[in-house]
């Protein structure tokens, strides 16, 4: 017996009202929930790119200090929140692709001299599409970022964001494939919109 939740369609989460649709799409943008729940009124989405512009532009469409927010929803890359396992799934999973959750103390302590490094001189978390990383990477991107004017560092976090965001929809929906209605996704079900 699988433990998987309903695969739904993308006709079917057009379909849902704003409590099931948030349900559904809430964990996408890390604790921000806020994001599908605005999004919502744009149903129908011909398709996950249009899902995930609409998102997009309501991040975008926020003031500068709720997407400052977003951004500090965000764990620290193998921080105390990867080694007390109190991530997000979502972040634990992506964290654990790039080898952070099974780092060697010296490797740990390092990444903890940078998130610190970093957080000081910009005032939250450094925000990386880790799937597309490996630890060399990782370390190398921090680095460079490091030397960034804060705002462009705003503006690299947010564009950071929104990829791991397009990942964490193509997942959900069979790597992107899924269309209006005729792919079905990996998302659990819930009410229909009225």
């Amino acid at each position: 017996m699988s433990t998987s939740p309903p695969a739904v369609t993308l006709a079917a989460l057009n379909r849902m009202d704003r409590t099931a649709f948030v349900g559904v799409l809430g964990g996408v943008f890390e604790h921000s929930p806020w994001v599908p729940e605005a999004a919502w009124s744009g149903v129908p989405f011909s398709g996950v790119a249009a899902l995930h512009e609409a998102m997009v532009a309501v991040v975008r469409s926020s003031s500068p200090q709720r997407r400052l927010d977003l951004i500090r929803a965000h764990p620290d890359l193998a921080g105390k929140a990867a080694r007390g396992r109190t991530m997000t799934a979502n972040s634990a999973a992506e964290q654990a692709g790039a080898g952070l959750l099974s780092l060697g103390d010296d490797e740990y302590a390092g990444f903890l001299r940078l998130n610190a490094d970093y957080r000081e001189r910009f005032g939250f978390p450094f925000i990386i599409a880790v799937r597309r990383h490996d630890k060399a990477s990782l370390i190398a991107a921090f680095e460079r970022r490091l030397a960034n004017p804060r705002a462009v560092e705003i503006e690299t976090a947010l564009g950071e964001i929104f990829t791991i965001t397009q990942l964490r929809l193509d997942a959900l929906f069979d790597a992107g494939q899924c269309t209006s209605g005729n792919t079905k996704g990996k998302l659990g079900s819930g009410s229909m919109r009225q």
